[in-house]
């Protein structure tokens, strides 16, 4: 709801840099990032994904990001880049965001970052 909000009141530009702003990130923070294609300057696309790395990276905290394509902005710019390559170019959405659901599932269920444990 603060994303959507913000984004109304504000715009879709600076939804993410700014969320990260009043989250307080810091230099022990890392950012998570999700995409497909990463962003692109020359392009104009994702920019608000752009704002947000770019923010962080003042900050210096670190950035992750698993992305399907290498090329974008966000490939070139995180301090780790996982590229979930797809041969088929058509299948390049698809196949990025089912290994990234795949990967966010590994992440919060590791026993070292779990803060409840599983009921099942």
């Amino acid at each position: 709801s603060e994303i959507t909000a913000r984004t109304n009141d504000e715009g879709f530009e600076t939804i993410f840099e700014e969320y990260l702003k009043i989250s307080k990130l810091d230099k022990k923070d890392l950012i998570l990032i999700f995409s497909v294609g990463g962003g692109n300057q020359k392009k104009n696309v994702s920019t608000n994904l752009i704002k947000a790395i770019k923010y962080a990276k003042r900050i210096g905290c670190k950035i992750i990001s698993i992305v399907g394509k290498n090329d974008g902005f966000a490939f070139k710019n995180s301090d780790c880049s996982i590229f979930v390559k797809s041969n088929d170019t058509k299948l390049v959405t698809p196949i990025s965001e089912s290994m990234q659901v795949v990967i966010w599932h590994l992440f919060v269920s590791h026993p070292k970052l779990k803060s409840n444990p599983t009921k099942w």
